[in-house]
């Protein structure tokens, strides 16, 4: 089963989804990256895995972009005018970095505006199940430990970056809570397995 964003189904010359446990989804013939949990973002032209980064950014129709996910946040970004894709893998340590700012800065560069940026963010670990340490929790304006809304978090940051509030579709779904529809490293440790999410204009 992969789930789709009915504000990215939109766009008929738009391809997306993001992968659940039962998604028989691969990465041949995609753009992949290897995933550091940090704000690099990559341009990709070719199939294959680009490099280290946690987000990839493409003008090449017909190019699908992927990240792999298990708890993190997959954000799957749209220029509606241009038809730039991007595909953001945002876990804490991306978000605090400012993984989708940097890779819808990455998009302006190729010539997106904001405005026509349209962004769907997927299933990751909810604020229900994400309970932190004093130092993370920090980093999110908290004093002490305490409980994160990623998705929030990222929906507010692509806000700040100027995308219209009603371009941003926020999927739900906690990936700890459903262990029947997703993967979880914070459930299932080093046996989680992984999640594929792509974006391509066709």
């Amino acid at each position: 089963m992969i789930l789709r964003s009915a504000l990215l189904a939109r766009f008929d010359w738009l391809e997306h989804g993001f992968g659940t446990r039962h998604a028989p989804v691969t990465q041949d013939q995609m753009a992949s990256l290897k995933q550091i949990h940090s704000a690099i973002v990559l341009d990709a032209s070719l199939p294959g895995c680009v490099g280290e980064g946690d987000a990839l950014v493409t003008a090449q129709s017909s190019l699908a972009v992927s990240v792999r996910t298990a708890d993190c946040y997959p954000i799957l970004l749209a220029d509606s005018r241009t038809r730039i894709v991007a595909a953001v893998h945002a876990g804490w340590r991306g978000t605090t970095a400012g993984i989708v700012r940097t890779a819808i800065t990455a998009m302006a560069a190729m010539g997106s505006v904001t405005e026509d940026i349209y962004a769907a963010i997927g299933p990751g670990i909810g604020r229900c199940c994400f309970e932190v340490g004093e130092e993370v929790a920090r980093r999110f304006g908290l004093d002490g430990r305490g409980n994160i809304d990623l998705a929030a978090a990222n929906r507010a940051l692509l806000m700040e970056t100027g995308v219209p509030e009603a371009n941003i579709d926020v999927l739900g779904g906690c990936t700890r809570c459903d262990a029947v529809r997703f993967h979880s490293f914070r459930r299932d440790q080093q046996r989680a397995g992984r999640m594929i999410s792509y974006i391509r204009a066709v």
